[in-house]
C-alpha cells in the first residue's frame, strides 16, 4: 500500500467469532501489516509467537486467525483510521484519529469479558476515544506489554509470561461455562 504524507492509514476488520471472550486491541496497523494485509506482520513483532504459545496459532495467516477464533480470542485495533506518517504509535496524529465501532462490536460479541491492550498507546486511545461512549458492561481491562519490536526493554519470554498470565485464565474460565 502506497501512502503519501498526510494520508490516512485505515485499519482492518476484526478477527473475531461471535463467541469471542477475549479481545486483544492494538492501535493501528503498521506499514508492514498494511503491505501484507495481516495483523502484526512485522517479522520481529512477537504477537504471533505469543499467540502460538497461548492459542496454538501456527501456520499461514488464515490458520493462525482460525486458531485464535477457536480459542475465543478476538483481535482488532482501537482506531479505524488516522494519519500516521510512520509505523510507530508515537507517529499517530491524534487529531485525525477515528475509533472503531466498539458499541456495535460488543453487541455482536456479547461474551467478551476481557479487553487486553497490546501496549499503553492502545490503552490510552481506548480510554480517550472509546470508553466514555460505552454503555456500562461487565468488562475487565488489562494492559499487556507491547509485542512491538520497538518495545525492546522486555524479552519475548517476559512478554509471553505476562500475556499468558492474563489471557489463559480467561480462556479456561470460558471453557468451564
Amino acid at each position: 500500500m502506497q501512502k503519501t504524507p498526510g494520508s490516512s492509514t485505515k485499519g482492518f476488520p476484526p478477527i473475531a467469532r461471535a463467541d469471542a471472550r477475549v479481545l486483544v486491541l492494538g492501535s493501528l496497523p503498521s506499514r508492514a501489516s498494511l503491505q501484507a494485509r495481516e495483523y502484526y506482520a512485522h517479522p520481529r513483532n512477537a504477537f504471533w509467537k505469543i499467540m502460538n504459545d497461548i492459542a496454538g496459532a501456527a501456520g499461514d495467516y488464515a490458520s493462525r486467525c482460525r486458531a485464535l477464533e477457536e480459542r475465543g480470542i478476538a483481535v482488532w485495533d482501537v482506531l479505524q483510521s488516522s494519519v500516521r506518517p510512520g509505523s510507530l504509535d508515537a507517529d499517530i496524529e491524534m487529531a485525525s484519529a477515528v475509533p472503531n465501532d466498539f458499541a456495535g462490536f460488543f453487541v455482536r460479541h456479547p461474551q467478551v469479558r476481557l479487553v487486553c491492550f497490546n501496549g499503553r498507546k492502545a490503552q490510552d486511545m481506548f480510554r480517550r476515544f472509546v470508553q466514555p461512549g460505552l454503555s456500562q458492561r461487565h468488562l475487565g481491562f488489562a494492559l499487556l506489554p507491547s509485542t512491538s519490536p520497538a518495545h525492546a526493554s522486555l524479552s519475548c519470554a517476559a512478554k509471553l509470561d505476562s500475556w499468558r498470565g492474563i489471557i489463559e485464565p480467561q480462556l479456561r474460565q470460558g471453557q468451564q461455562q
